[in-house]
């Protein structure tokens, strides 16, 4: 992490209601144009009640929660679940808040990278945790719980937690209705 971490934090801490309020503004303003460049439905206008749901749902979630962290979770998810659209989103966002080039690089490679003190070992538990509850592959393993446990206060913990649902959420519409990175 950068020297200028506190300034990051700040500047962050105020994205969920800024960036809750931009994302319904560009949907909005993309609602006609999404289907005819997707062919799929524009969930937004199709379903306005459980979009602006699960955008309240995203800013809950940050509650609490690192900013920083916050961008390096959705974007592993985001590599994980194969979201170009999400993936194109987190990276620009963790840039533009001042995150490193490196960091966001080699987030793909987060306990590699890790190990050569890329990531703080708080981080990396969340990465891991990130991965299990992402890929599911037979439940989150004792090992991968109790290690994020460890760095996270309970209440952390599941705001961790509904934070890495909440950006599957997102993934999965995302990838479902073929959003465009940067476009819709």
């Amino acid at each position: 992490m950068t020297t200028s971490a506190p300034t990051q934090t700040a500047t962050i801490q105020t994205a969920p209601t800024t960036e809750a309020t931009a994302r319904t503004a560009t949907a909005t303003q993309t609602a006609t144009t999404a289907r005819q460049t997707t062919g799929r439905v524009d969930f937004a206008k199709a379903a306005p009640k459980a979009f602006k749901a699960l955008i309240n749902l995203d800013a809950a979630a940050r509650e609490g929660l690192d900013p920083a962290l916050v961008e390096l979770v959705q974007i592993r998810s985001s590599q994980l679940n194969h979201c170009a659209y999400c993936l194109h989103m987190h990276t620009t966002d963790a840039h533009e808040a001042g995150e490193s080039k490196e960091r966001i690089a080699l987030v793909g490679v987060w306990e590699e990278a890790g190990e050569a003190g890329f990531y703080t070992e708080k981080e990396q538990a969340a990465l891991a945790l990130t991965e299990a509850v992402t890929l599911l592959p037979g439940g989150v393993p004792d090992e991968v719980y109790e290690r994020a446990a460890r760095h996270f206060e309970e209440r952390e913990l599941a705001q961790l937690i509904a934070l890495i649902f909440t950006i599957n959420s997102w993934n999965r519409i995302a990838v479902t209705t073929r959003k465009v990175p940067g476009r819709n």
